[in-house]
């Protein structure tokens, strides 16, 4: 009897021993994350903030009306350093009639660690056909690139819409001829992105300011580009403001408004709107998004009191 419990004794040893070895054991490092989607509720509105990725830009160098010094002081501060590493986000609106999306990402024109904006979308529980209206902000490859799967539409049901200055900037023939060599690219990305669906009477422009569907209008904020466009979201007394590329480096924008960055067709006017949309976004203290904020890119603005402000994150929520 005496051996027989030692020899339990021996083999509850041997078998622990044995799941710590296991516990212990190697594995590889998976170095991705979950699928790249966040939800809030917005009165009675779902927003689904979704990631195209993320792709590494020197912003000391892209960054203008500034220094390199300066940019990277900024930069310090939020414990980041050039090149940094930026998010492209967009955003898709459930109003229980409509499911809107405003951007598409980059789909293949900007690179291998982008292009996974239908993915995501996907895995946050909806399909690409179930989109009904698509808004872009501008007509930038990394906004428009997810509008094409290969040569098929990727949102075969839905109605694109963008401000006619945009269309008829970036869809021209003849700007595209024009263009200097290492700008052609933004105009080819365009054209390859939103030309299907104009051939299959999917695109439906608009002229500044409109009513697009109950809860959803456009709000002119020229100067990105031609025809830049925010999207105000608005629900049971909620507002959230969807700024496009208003904004790009919070780091070094917030800060400092003035600064601008090399892809502005029009700088002043750039800094303008956003001057005027983080004034008022501060005063009203509603929700704002930004497509190169870092993802999901949502939160608050709160003015310091002098010429800069200071953003404040969403703060995560698990609530349905």
């Amino acid at each position: 009897m005496r051996f027989a419990h030692r020899l339990g004794a021996w083999l509850a040893l041997a078998l622990g021993l044995s799941l710590v070895g296991l516990a212990n054991a190697s594995a590889p490092q998976v170095k991705t994350q979950a699928p790249g989607y966040y939800r809030m509720m917005l009165g009675d509105f779902e927003v689904t903030a979704i990631s195209d990725g993320t792709v590494m830009l020197p912003m000391d160098k892209l960054l203008t009306n500034t220094t390199a010094a300066k940019v990277g002081k900024g930069l310090s501060r939020w414990f980041l350093a050039s090149p940094v590493e930026t998010s492209v986000n967009g955003y898709l609106i459930n109003t229980g009639s409509k499911l809107v999306l405003v951007d598409t990402g980059s789909g293949n024109l900007f690179g291998p660690t982008l292009g996974n904006f239908v993915n995501n979308l996907r895995a946050s529980g909806y399909q690409p056909e179930q989109v009904d209206e698509i808004y872009i902000t501008h007509m930038h490859a990394d906004h428009v690139g997810g509008l094409m799967a290969g040569d098929k539409l990727a949102f075969p049901n839905a109605i694109v819409r963008a401000d006619k200055k945009d269309a008829d900037y970036w869809l021209s023939q003849a700007n595209l001829d024009a263009a200097p060599e290492d700008s052609k690219g933004f105009f080819r990305g365009a054209m390859a992105s939103l030309n299907p669906y104009v051939a299959a009477g999917k695109f439906q422009a608009f002229d500044g300011d409109t009513d697009l569907v109950p809860g959803v209008r456009a709000l002119a904020s020229h100067g990105h580009t031609a025809g830049h466009t925010t999207y105000i979201v608005e629900s049971n007394g909620q507002k959230l403001a969807l700024w496009g590329d208003l904004i790009h480096v919070g780091a070094v924008q917030f800060g400092d408004p003035s600064v601008t960055i090399a892809f502005d067709t029009d700088p002043k006017a750039a800094t303008a709107e956003r001057k005027k949309a983080f004034a008022d976004a501060a005063k009203g203290g509603y929700w704002v998004a930004g497509a190169h904020l870092s993802f999901p890119g949502i939160g608050h603005l709160r003015a310091t009191g002098g010429a800069g402000y200071i953003w404040v994150p969403a703060n995560y929520t698990s609530l349905r």
